[in-house]
């Protein structure tokens, strides 16, 4: 039977735990075998998120570990999360749960049916009910992202909702250039360069990508700043797209 890991990076998620996320995904892997652990990955939050997960929910689900990080940012805490996973496969979600739980059911049945070692959760480009700053920052850094990059066929890059063979992704981060000169400060890094550099690279190496439409609903969050993030997105566009052309990537599979 494979086997599973579920990975959520959390930053300052009291919110979203009092909303009850962590009991719907407690409750979602308690008796099924193929969940064998839940990764609860810390990017050093300074609210009561550790103390939290540590006092009520590692006693009440046994298949959660709390994995503490310094604060770096969501893409190391994605990081170190599949690198600390113990299944055949490792999935992640964002903590506030905006595509439910039960959507991971899409994945896995998409995984058992092309064997590609990469699905990912699609949000498609309309959403309905997400601001319309947010619905013109998607539709344009689809744009931008294929006349720059490329990666055609696949409509949505950063949904926070994934299926990755662990092996497959590992040896994809080893090949990181981008991502790993980046230097993140004290505010949580939401750069659309780890999920885009990181679908580059596996494309690069012949890794088959399947994109699967999931169930999203918008969730406001103080964490997206409309023209800082759009500025931060072009520049490590431009940067991943120089790299490529000065032959960075060594890219065997």
């Amino acid at each position: 039977m494979r086997t599973f890991s579920l990975i959520i990076p959390c930053y300052n998620e009291v919110s979203n735990f009092q909303k009850g996320v962590l009991d719907k995904i407690g409750n979602y892997v308690r008796d099924d075998d193929r969940f064998i652990e839940v990764l609860i990955v810390d990017d050093g939050s300074i609210d009561e998120s550790r103390e939290v997960v540590e006092k009520k929910y590692l006693r009440q689900f046994p298949k959660f570990r709390l994995v503490a990080c310094p604060h770096r940012g969501k893409a190391p805490t994605v990081i170190s999360g599949i690198q600390e996973a113990k299944g055949d496969f490792v999935f992640f979600t964002d903590a506030d749960l905006a595509t439910p739980i039960e959507e991971v059911e899409k994945l896995i049945s998409a995984q058992e049916a092309t064997h590609a070692p990469l699905i990912i959760g699609s949000r498609g480009a309309v959403r309905p009910d997400a601001p319309f700053t947010r619905k013109i920052m998607a539709l344009g850094m689809i744009t931008i992202r294929t006349l720059i990059v490329g990666l055609r066929g696949i409509k949505d890059t950063q949904c926070g909702f994934k299926l990755f063979d662990r092996k497959s992704a590992l040896h994809v981060i080893d090949k990181l250039v981008v991502f790993k000169r980046k230097t993140v400060g004290s505010q949580a890094s939401v750069s659309a360069i780890f999920d885009l550099e990181f679908l580059f690279i596996a494309s690069k190496m012949k890794y088959k990508v399947i994109e699967v439409p999931v169930f999203w609903r918008h969730v406001e969050t103080r964490r997206v700043s409309f023209f800082k993030d759009v500025y931060e997105s072009l520049t490590d566009m431009a940067r991943l797209k120089w790299y490529e052309m000065k032959g960075r990537y060594k890219l065997k599979a």
